[in-house]
Order: structure tokens, then C-alpha cells, then sequence
């Protein structure tokens, strides 16, 4: 992309949880033409997130948590979720399994990577490592929640896999990652001939 992009201005807007800036760049378009554009980018670093799954019972956990910024699009602001959070230096594997305890109570045994994404962007340079970690009921190691000086209130919810999914279809969940991932697990069970069921 070099020899398509100029970068020729950055300025810093607002800097504290993270960092908004506008940049000013030029862009060479298909027909050769160089046109100006001007773009703010939102960077709070990278995340890693995880669908926790039992085989044994077709279940899933999910947690539901208050979003600032769904509240304020007139939404509610409570949103079902997967497990997830920012890498803070960590190993993306490192980030799911801290989060899964931190969030859900529950240590992680097997957890397989599942894929990569950017969710939005046009604006946010926050890439989410997405994985699938298995649990049962040995895996549990504490109530969850989420860290209370972080801000966190979160509930835990286990659910069939089929009812989670038809979630996704109603719009109980809206969250992104969440709906990638149940929609992976279905798509990538865990063993060939067995794993999540769509409908009983």
C-alpha cells in the first residue's frame, strides 16, 4: 500500500483510555488520480475474546454488561457478550483466559483459535483474536463478575447452544464477536460427527 498512501498530517484530538487522532493523507484511487481524505483513528490497543463451550452439555457462557456507548445509540445498553478484553501486553491466548476467569469464573481447559477480525474498521484500529475454550464442571474457580474497579458488573448466563443461537437471529444478541463466534462453533464443531447442535 505504500505506493498508494501518503500520510501527511497527523494530529492528536484526545488522548486518556486511548488515543483519537486525525490524519490527513493522500490516496491514490484506481484511476491513478491522488485524492486528499482526512480520517480520525480511535487506537486503544488489541483484544483477545472467547466463546466458552461444554461438549458434554451443548452449553455455552456468555456474559451480559453494561456499554456506555450502546446506551447512548438509544439501545438499552446491556449487551450479551462473550468474554473478552484488552491484550495489555499479554499473548492474545494469555488475554482469553485471564478474561474468562476475570468475567465468568471459569478456567479454561482446551482453547483452539478460531480467527481474526476487525469489527469496525473505518474508525478503530483494535484487532480481536477470537478463540473457542472448552469447560465443565470442575472448571469453575469463582462466582466472575468482572473487576469492580475496572467498572465491571457483569452476570453470567449459560445457555443451550441452540438457544444462544437463536438469539443471534432475534436480536438478543447484537454484539459482534459473539454472534462471529457461535456462528464459527456451529459451522466448526469440535470433533467430526459430534459437537454444537442448531436445533434439537
Amino acid at each position: 500500500m505504500r505506493d498508494r498512501v501518503r500520510i501527511i498530517g497527523d494530529e492528536l484530538l484526545a488522548k486518556n483510555w486511548g488515543s483519537l487522532r486525525r490524519y490527513t493523507l493522500e490516496f491514490r484511487r484506481s484511476t491513478g488520480e491522488w485524492q486528499r481524505q482526512s480520517r480520525e483513528v480511535y487506537d486503544h490497543g488489541s483484544a483477545a475474546a472467547v466463546l466458552l463451550h461444554c461438549p458434554e452439555k451443548n452449553t455455552v457462557i456468555l456474559v451480559r454488561q453494561f456499554r456506555l456507548p450502546v446506551y447512548l445509540d438509544g439501545c438499552g445498553g446491556d449487551l450479551l457478550e462473550v468474554c473478552a478484553g484488552l491484550l495489555d501486553g499479554d499473548p492474545p491466548e494469555t488475554c482469553a483466559r485471564r478474561e474468562a476467569e476475570e468475567e465468568a469464573g471459569i478456567r479454561v481447559g482446551a482453547l483452539r483459535h478460531a480467527f481474526d477480525t476487525y469489527v469496525s474498521p473505518g474508525s478503530v484500529t483494535e484487532a480481536i483474536a477470537c478463540y473457542v475454550g472448552t469447560y465443565d464442571a470442575a472448571a469453575r474457580v469463582s462466582a466472575g463478575g468482572g473487576l469492580e474497579h475496572e467498572g465491571e458488573d457483569i452476570e453470567v448466563l449459560e445457555l443451550d447452544f441452540a438457544e444462544a443461537i437463536a438469539m443471534t437471529r432475534d436480536g438478543r444478541i447484537s454484539d459482534a464477536k459473539t454472534i462471529m463466534l457461535l456462528q464459527y462453533l456451529a459451522l466448526n464443531p469440535p470433533e467430526a460427527g459430534s459437537g454444537p447442535r442448531i436445533s434439537s
